[in-house]
């Protein structure tokens, strides 16, 4: 039995570009291409999908997966590995939790008294994450994905922890400047996506259309969406809606 190529975006959750790109770069071939042109998987295919989602979700990136991929022998054995790398993930989820509750806990006691939030200790916000979720995140946007892991790759373990606390900064002025009032088309605002926009065309080039579908993704993804509610309710919304703004006015 066999499935087609929307079939298996349906079941999996991944986009079919996704998994046309997979088929490009040689990750996962489909069993057969059928007569018009369609990608086919069989059982196969699927168990591989499985175990490429799998490490995607722990933050392993693509060129990683598919030496992964190409060493193993015995699937059993794979997926035993896996099932361990599942495991220290959830205990890392289980801190990350308890990250962001005192984060929450925190805010909400600094609007309660009507001060701004302090934190005493900065390093509490980040227990439990780790700069690789960014790129997991961005699966539907697997060229710039693998652009960002080879970044990574590079990056020594203080410079990524420092990468992540710097998109943390920006998220978190973001929502001073939502608390503040500002629309998403403000100027400050404006300011804020511009440079982010700057970071990623340095990995590589991202159109106009591009950075609109990263916009609708940190709503739509519930991970990425998950992180900028950490930080205040209605965040992602207002990512979304600035940098909509921005491909609008600057890009087209």
């Amino acid at each position: 039995m066999d499935w087609p190529i929307a079939e298996v975006a349906r079941m999996s959750g991944v986009t079919a570009r996704t998994l046309r790109h997979y088929d490009e770069t040689g990750l996962l071939p489909p069993a057969r291409i059928g007569a018009n042109g369609h990608r086919y998987y069989e059982e196969r295919q699927l168990l591989r999908l499985q175990q490429i989602l799998v490490l995607r979700a722990l933050g392993v990136g693509l060129p990683e997966i598919g030496r992964i991929l190409s060493e193993q022998v015995d699937e059993v054995d794979a997926l035993r590995g896996h099932h361990q790398r599942l495991l220290v993930e959830r205990d890392r989820l289980d801190a990350l939790a308890g990250t962001v509750s005192r984060t929450i806990a925190e805010l909400e006691q600094s609007r309660k008294d009507g001060n701004p939030m302090t934190i005493n200790r900065p390093e509490n916000l980040f227990e439990g994450v780790t700069p690789s979720q960014y790129e997991g995140n961005m699966h539907d946007f697997p060229e710039l994905a693998e652009a960002v892991a080879r970044r990574a790759a590079t990056m020594s373990q203080a410079d990524a922890d420092a990468a992540h606390r710097d998109r943390t900064a920006q998220m978190i002025r973001l929502a001073e400047l939502m608390a503040a009032g500002h629309p998403a088309a403000a100027d400050p605002v404006q300011a804020e996506i511009d440079a982010q926009y700057r970071a990623l065309t340095e990995l590589r080039t991202v159109s106009a259309e591009d950075y609109r579908a990263i916009g609708r993704s940190i709503v739509d993804n519930e991970t990425w969406r998950a992180a900028y509610e950490a930080i205040t309710p209605g965040l992602a919304a207002y990512q979304r809606d600035a940098i909509e703004a921005y491909a609008t006015t600057r890009l087209n």
